[in-house]
Parts: structure tokens; sequence; C-alpha cells
């Protein structure tokens, strides 16, 4: 098994409060990755949870035993840190060796671990390798086996990618996913990265400012986030935001009116934020719901060009094919897809869409 439970974690640091009461439930197996942005507490989470942090409040439950008052070393937890932490004058053998021998494994049991582990990370050409002779991505891969080889409760992984380059970071998303199958094992994944988040997590928790937003499965965080705060957060480009209030059956804007969807319940003169993600937005497609704006820039990427369209005093962002042209201030119609459309109230923050949908 391996399963962890961290329930109402508390922990500051002189008058920064680092965790407000961080709750998060993770099932064995799973690949729960923890987002964020800087200072959201997601590395003290980690730390916590791997007794490297003494917490003021909360526990830290492991396979279901109260773990909290356990040593780091009694908690048969793996770590992978930013920095690659490996030891400069040893081989990359010797560093997957290392924590078997800390462990008193023959040497039988060792050269058999250490050959595992290197096919399954296809590192064995650089074992009589040391770090110097290695690339990021290299010793990247060292250490990521000299973790995996302890079979371990679960891995923490506290931003292993960072330093990496974009080609490198692409190719060890696919490869961490790959051994995550492979080995069925708990990791528990830093990162304020959400393209890693989304294409890696089988469960995501969104922190800030040490609190918990929200945890569900990457569709779910993307495709119903708990507040305007998530919403902002998870998705390129950045979900647009047009404030509103509610009058009957329509959502009334600065020059604009939308039917109200069915699942936003809301008292007239209620203030809100209709949130439009740029892939739920069309200027080449009409439809029964459209905004009147007018073009403000282009950003061509290749594969589509994502339209700038102000819309009041806002712009709204819209994905459209790659060959789409238009003049500055040109007027167009944005067509909206309501039923992926989101709202917000505007005090709170908080999600209408839940209570319906």
């Amino acid at each position: 098994m391996g399963t962890v439970a961290a329930h109402g974690l508390r922990k500051s640091f002189g008058k920064v409060q680092a965790l407000d009461g961080v709750t998060l439930d993770v099932p064995d197996g799973s690949f729960f990755v923890v987002l964020g942005p800087s200072g959201a507490g997601k590395t003290t989470t980690l730390r916590a949870i791997a007794g490297l942090e003494k917490l003021d409040a909360g526990s830290v439950h492991l396979d279901g035993r109260d773990a909290t008052g356990d040593a780091p070393a009694d908690r048969d937890l793996a770590m992978v840190f930013q920095s690659y932490a490996l030891y400069p004058k040893l081989t990359a053998y010797e560093n997957i060796a290392s924590p078997l021998r800390a462990r008193r494994c023959s040497s039988s049991e060792i050269a058999a671990a250490v050959e595992r582990m290197s096919s399954l990370l296809h590192i064995e050409r650089l074992l009589q390798r040391r770090p110097a002779q290695m690339s990021g991505g290299e010793m990247q891969r060292v250490a990521l086996a000299r973790a995996l080889v302890r079979s371990p409760r679960a891995f923490l992984m506290d931003e292993p990618l960072t330093n990496l380059d974009l080609k490198l970071r692409v190719e060890m998303r696919t490869e961490l996913t790959r051994i995550h199958r492979s080995l069925g094992a708990t990791f528990i994944y830093v990162t304020n990265d959400q393209v890693e988040a989304l294409s890696m997590a089988d469960y995501v928790a969104v922190l800030k400012e040490g609190k918990v937003q929200q945890v569900g499965t990457p569709a779910e965080v993307y495709e119903r986030p708990a507040n305007q705060w998530v919403a902002g957060f998870v998705g390129s480009p950045q979900i647009s935001l047009l404030a509103c209030r509610a009058e009957g059956d329509q959502l009334v804007g600065e020059g604009w009116t939308l039917p109200r969807p069915r699942w936003a319940e809301a008292e007239d003169g209620r203030p809100l934020l209709l949130g439009l993600r740029a892939e739920n937005l069309s200027i080449e497609q009409r439809g029964d719901a459209s905004l009147p704006g007018e073009l403000y820039g282009l950003e061509p990427l290749g594969d589509r060009t994502v339209v700038d369209v102000r819309v009041g005093t806002e712009i709204l962002k819209v994905k459209a094919r790659p060959t789409v042209t238009g003049v500055p201030g040109e007027r167009l119609q944005v067509t909206v897809d309501l039923d992926r459309a989101h709202v917000f109230d505007a005090g709170t923050g908080l999600s209408l869409s839940d209570a319906g949908r």
C-alpha cells in the first residue's frame, strides 16, 4: 500500500502562514500533483509529509497509520528534488546503489536492483559515468533511479523537471508517466507548471497562499473550476472574464447581453463574472449567443492563431485557424458556447456552475 493523508496542516514561518489547513488524501498508486504558483505552500506541504518540517497543527497518516511524530527516516518515503543531489565523486551506478548500501543489501541484490532501474529509465550506458560527464536530463534520470530503486511507500517529487530545457521537459513528462504506470507506485509531484499537472496527473490539488482551492481530476479542475482564481490559473491562454449582472434569464454586461445558462442561478442585479475559454469562442461561426467586439490583435502560434478581441473594456482571447487575418479595429462578432461557459460570483469568486450542471 501507499496511501498518504495530510489533514489540517498548518505551518508558519514568523508572520508568514505557509500552510493554512491543507488537507490532501492521496490514493494508493495514484499520480497526485500539487499545483500552484511560487509561495503557495507546495514544497512546504511536501516537506511536512516527509517529516522535514515540524507542523504547528495537523496530522500525516501513511497507509492509515498516524506518522506525524515519525522521523523522516522512519516514514519510508523517497524524495526527488529540483537539484539532482547526486554525489559528484560517485558513478551513476554507485549513486543509484547508495540507498541500498545504506540498508546493507547484498551485492547481488544491489546489482539486480540497479540493473532493473537502469533498464526502466534507459540509462544503462551511463552507469560508469560521474555527474560531471552527464547532461541535465541524464542526471535527472539517475536521480530518479536512485529514488525508485528503494521501492518505498511513496515518492515525493519537488519540481524535478524545472532545470531541464523545454524539449527534455516534454520527454521527461512522458517518461515519468510511463514509469508510474510500470511501477504502480504512489507519486506526489509538486509543480508550478499547469501543463505538467494536466498531462501527467490522476488528481490535481491546486494551492494558493497555503490553502487548497480545489482537488479533482485534471478534467474536473479545467472544466469545472471551483472559483475564479483556479479558472484563471489553470488554462492557456488564460480564461477571459467579463463583468456582468443577472437580469431575469439574461446576463447583461457592458454593451452586450447573453442568455443566462440555466445552471447559473442568480438573483436580479447580482454582480457576476462570465468566464470564457479561448477554445469555446469563435469568430468564424455564427450562433445564437454572440458578443460584439473589435479586433485588438493577432498572436500567430503556428498551428493556431489567438485572436484578441476587445469587448467593452475587456480583452477576449479566441482560438482560431492559423490562416485567420484581420485589421485592428475591425468589427467582429464572437460566438459563445454557453454550455462550456463559467459564471462566478463577483464578490466571493466562487463558481455558480456546480449548483445545477
